[in-house]
């Protein structure tokens, strides 16, 4: 399993040893010495260093996997993970994983040092001069995020997938230590509170077990799956696993007789090296499909299957011939994957028959198959003398989807966190639409795509230049859904662009996503002019070059999020941003500047003004009415919501205090205007949830960017009046041959409802971008 390093020249080694911190110069010890168990293969590398012999450059793969050990083992002494064990136990165990699914040395070697570089002071640097360039690439490529502040958990997350998927695009290994690292996490995830444990197993469920998926590695997939599951049902987790462990015996005895009787009937026809054996299958894999086929435990009835061997092909359709002369097949449940393989590599012969009781499932496939279907990349990935990876044409084509989706982030890096995650979600599910390129190649989709999707699919320019479609040697309207098996031809035209049109239909997020970005990149000019001439009749023409070149509208931009001026202009244009937005704060930009030289607030004068203005409103009722205040830490003050950020029960919230009689005003914690209020005036604040028996609703502002047809506020707002949401205020804008943008003032309780409304009208057809904004 173990992979050796290239050998170094002497003069390579000695300017490695010269450059190396003292550290790793140390004599590696006995693997008694360390104190922490450590897995049979680990201690032979040990031994195979001689006594007392430090390893700074190690040549050969022994010597490599003890200095990688012995190096994370002195640097994460005395530093111990949640449960009390010491640190090193974790890299180990992840280690331990990746030799199991047979990754190189190399892997392995960063499977112990994964860490090192976040936890430690040690730079990516120093991992190059004493293991290499491609442990350091290995190694930067899984190290976690550290020293960015995020607003929310979204965006921190949606950043380290992508960092992740960046990595992946430039050396798709990266990722088999990232998912031993989230497996050995999983496995000790009971020393975690609750909420955590929550919250990583719902991101090992939708991101890491699926993606484990489309890289064919399934020795990993279950178990990620399963211990999610435990996690996030806990109940029918239990439920589950009570059924399956009541009717073991039973199960065992029935298959051990279906499966000698297999072996009887294989040997009797020459094929007697077929290996048979029982497959159990996984909790997560049981419930699952009780849910989507609404059945209970004893109405499924593949909780256990068949697995034959076979040395090669032939034997494999020899082998399915008596398998379907033995029992008798059940129509519509026979699929050979040996013929049409999945994209991700998987191959085998799948077919369901009537057994001695009940049906049941049987896979036929060959050893080597059975090797990708185990550990996909890991079991047919190649490599080059250095240890770089290198794809045949069919293994690159395997990870297109990837590419796709690298190159759209890459064009479009500030997409919204939450499009992003979706897009990563939806794009990481099975495919279940199989058609094939004029070449005869297969191409993966999911249901329901069309002639547009694998368009996109092949290559953002083939869709951005889609003209037409052949589907089997036949034109069709783009908008026909693809079924197993089509010859997809595309046809395309050097003037041939996008039509918003194809919103209305295309089925992949990658689609969707390139189709978005044409049109923002394409219109930018639009954008930049509609947005200068909004800020022109606001602000006036004296004077405003200047003010749009000054240091001030910079830093308005950079609070939005954006890298210039030009860019706050074509997002103003496009609706990113709105205009109340950019006025409120170029005027506290103005105001900061005016006041640069003016004395600082003391933290006593303020507190003096509080206790002053809390007399004087003693007796007076909180703004809303009523008993009780909504927020706490305001009782008997006099506040108000922000309307730069309109916040919401539910979303993390603090006081403002305003000089003169202005009272408090109530902001989100994110908001970009709190930046700018200082310390000592900012108040600690909460909502109240048991202010009032009745929640109270508030004002929330929507932009919503739609294709221009007749009726499309009405279905808005039928939708929203259908989960009974009050719109007080709708205003359209209409451009002849460009998309309408629709203002919605609705009153919402909660961020939760919030979330839900934005979701329930994204989800529309009609629906270009949709976005909430400030309320004027």
């Amino acid at each position: 399993m173990l992979r050796a390093a290239p050998n170094l020249d002497a003069s390579a080694v000695a300017t490695r040893v010269a450059a190396a911190p003292a550290l790793v110069r140390k004599p590696i010890r006995t693997p008694a010495d360390y104190g922490v168990p450590l897995p049979d293969w680990l201690q032979r590398c040990i031994e195979h260093v001689p006594p007392g012999q430090g390893v700074s450059c190690p040549t050969d793969a022994e010597a490599l996997l003890a200095s990688a050990f012995d190096f994370a083992y002195q640097l994460h002494e005395g530093q111990y993970r949640a449960s009390g064990e010491p640190y090193i136990i974790h890299p180990v165990a992840v280690a331990d994983l990746l030799r199991d699914i047979g990754a190189s040395a190399g892997v392995i070697a960063a499977g112990f040092l994964h860490d090192v570089v976040e936890d430690t002071e040690v730079t990516a640097e120093e991992i190059e001069q004493h293991f290499g360039a491609e442990v350091r690439s290995l190694v930067e490529g899984v190290t976690k995020l550290g020293g960015i502040h995020f607003t929310n958990h979204t965006e921190a997350q949606a950043e380290n997938l992508r960092r992740m998927f960046l990595a992946m695009a430039s050396d798709i290994r990266v990722v088999l230590v990232k998912l031993a690292d989230r497996l050995h996490n999983m496995r000790t995830i009971a020393a975690l509170k609750p909420e955590k444990q929550l919250r990583i197993a719902r991101e090992t469920r939708e991101i890491y077990a699926p993606l484990a998926n489309r890289l064919g590695i399934g020795r990993l997939k279950w178990e990620l799956e399963d211990l999610a599951f435990k996690i996030l049902e806990p109940e029918a987790y239990r439920d589950v696993q009570q059924q399956v462990a009541t009717k073991r015996s039973e199960r065992e005895e029935r298959l051990a007789v279906t499966v000698q009787l297999l072996r009887d009937r294989l040997a009797a026809v020459g094929l007697a090296n077929c290996e048979v054996s029982g497959r159990p299958k996984h909790l997560y894999g049981i419930w699952s499909k009780m849910q989507r086929q609404q059945k209970a435990f004893h109405e499924i009835y593949d909780v256990a299957a068949l697995r034959i061997l076979c040395p090669n092909f032939e034997s494999c359709y020899r082998a399915l011939a008596v398998v379907h002369d033995t029992f008798r097949p059940i129509p519509g449940r026979f699929k050979d994957y040996i013929g049409l393989p999945k994209p991700n590599g998987y191959q085998s012969l799948h077919t369901a028959v009537i057994g001695r009781h009940r049906p049941i499932e049987v896979q036929i496939r060959t050893t080597d198959m059975h090797q990708v279907a185990e550990y996909g990349i890991a079991a047919h990935w190649k490599y080059k003398e250095g240890g770089s990876p290198a794809a045949s044409g069919a293994d690159a084509e395997r990870f297109n989807w990837l590419r796709q989706l690298v190159d759209w982030q890459k064009d479009d890096g500030g997409t919204d966190s939450n499009d992003f995650l979706r897009s990563i979600k939806e794009d990481l599910f099975d495919e279940e639409v199989f058609v094939f390129t004029p070449n005869g190649d297969v191409v993966g989709l999911r249901k329901g795509s069309t002639a547009v999707d694998f368009a996109y699919r092949i290559h953002s320019e083939i869709g951005n230049h889609c003209q037409g479609v052949r589907i089997n040697d036949r034109l069709c309207p783009l908008a026909t859904p693809l079924r197993n098996g089509d010859f997809v031809q595309v046809v395309t035209a050097k003037t041939a662009h996008p039509s918003l049109d194809w919103l209305n239909f295309v089925a992949t997020p990658t689609a969707r996503n390139r189709i978005r970005h044409w049109y923002k990149t394409s219109h930018r000019e639009d954008n930049l002019q509609r947005g200068t001439e909004m800020l022109e009749r606001e602000l006036g023409r004296d004077g405003f070059d200047a003010l749009l070149n000054g240091e001030a509208m910079a830093k308005v931009a950079r609070r939005c999020n954006l890298t210039c001026t030009e860019d706050l202009l074509a997002s103003l244009g496009f609706g990113g941003v709105t205009l109340h937005q950019v006025l409120n704060r170029l005027r506290e930009e103005m105001r900061l500047a005016s006041e640069a030289s003016a004395p600082v607030v003391s933290n006593e004068q303020v507190a003096a003004k509080v206790a002053a203005h809390a007399a004087q409103v003693a007796h007076q009722a909180p703004v809303g009415g009523g008993g009780t205040s909504s927020i706490l830490g305001l009782e008997g003050l006099d506040y108000r919501l922000g309307g730069c950020c309109s916040p919401l029960p539910g979303e993390q919230i603090l006081g403002a205090v305003a000089l003169g009689n202005h009272g408090i005003t109530i902001h989100r914690q994110d908001c970009s205007n709190v930046a700018q209020v200082p310390a000592e005036r900012r108040l600690p604040v909460r909502w109240n949830s048991a202010s009032e028996t009745r929640p109270r609703r508030y004002p929330v502002q929507l932009r919503i960017e739609v294709l221009d047809r007749v009726g499309v506020l009405k279905d808005i707002l039928t939708r929203l009046s259908d989960h009974r949401i009050n719109v007080c205020d709708a205003r359209v804008r209409t451009n002849p041959g460009k998309p309408a943008r629709i203002d919605l003032r609705v009153e919402l309780e909660s961020a939760s409802q919030l979330a839900s409304t934005i979701n329930q009208i994204r989800s529309m057809a009609d629906v270009l971008d949709i976005a909430r904004t400030g309320i004027g």
